[in-house]
Formats: structure tokens, C-alpha cells, sequence
């Protein structure tokens, strides 16, 4: 099945919350992006894996220790970065990955980004908690 937003950036980084979250049971980065992008493809075939999936995933990969260490930080007080579920760890590292790292997307549109799969992939409380989270990283003078 494939739909109108194929290949868009907002399509793109659900994939790449995908990857990731596939990766977290023990997938490798390349397998865990491939799956992630063929899917729901009609063919059979492997397809080409666009580059930015595989900057999104890979970034998360690369800096995923600094990512927790700074989620950890803002979290209240009582709470450990292991206590959230898997579903909002992973959009969170993907969302703080753009906001602090990936400089083409502006912080704003990385935020929106991630809420929108957000609630898509979990629900309106998450979604609410990971706007939370992340905006604190989103500078008002964008």
C-alpha cells in the first residue's frame, strides 16, 4: 500500500521511527532501514533507501547515548529515561535528534514533525509529553 505522501519527509521520518523502534528488538541499522522503507512497497523488489532516512537513523544511532543523557536531564523529577515507553524514547531521540543535530530542518517543523507521528503511534497524553519535552529545545527566534 502506498499513499500520497510517499517518500515526503513526513513519511521519511516515520519510517525512520520504524527503523528505530525495529532496531530496539535487535534489527541493524541497514536491515532495520530497508524494512522499514520496502514494507508496504508493491514490489518485491529492495528499493533504493533514500538518504535522509538513513541520516535520521543513523544519527539517532550515532548519538543516541548524548540524546538519553539529555532527555534524562529534562525529565521530572521520580522519572528515569527507562520508564517511558519504547514508542515515546524512540520519537524522542528522533525529535531531539533533528532539533539539535540535523540543520536543514528548522526546529519548529521538527517538532511538529514528530508530534504528528506521535499521534499517529501512540496517543494524545504522548503526543502532549513529547511536545513538552522537545519544545524546550525549539528557539523562538526561528
Amino acid at each position: 500500500m502506498t499513499n500520497s505522501f510517499e517518500n515526503s519527509r513526513r513519511d521519511l521520518r516515520e519510517r525512520a521511527f520504524q527503523a528505530l523502534f525495529n532496531m530496539e528488538h535487535g534489527g541493524d541499522f541497514l536491515s532495520a532501514s530497508q524494512f522499514a522503507y520496502d514494507y508496504d512497497k508493491v514490489s518485491d523488489q529492495e528499493h533504493d533507501i533514500p538518504a535522509f532516512l538513513l541520516t535520521l537513523v543513523n544519527g539517532v544511532v550515532n548519538h543516541k547515548d548524548e540524546l538519553d543523557a539529555i532527555i534524562k536531564e529534562h525529565l521530572k523529577a521520580g522519572w528515569s529515561i527507562e520508564r517511558l515507553t519504547l514508542t515515546d524514547r524512540t520519537m524522542l531521540r528522533l525529535g531531539l535528534y533533528e532539533i539539535k543535530f540535523f540543520e536543514e530542518t528548522p526546529d519548529r517543523v521538527a517538532l511538529n514533525e514528530i508530534i504528528e507521528i506521535a499521534k499517529k503511534y501512540s496517543d494524545e497524553t504522548s503526543a502532549k509529553f513529547i511536545n513538552g519535552l522537545l519544545s524546550q529545545f525549539v528557539s523562538d527566534s526561528e
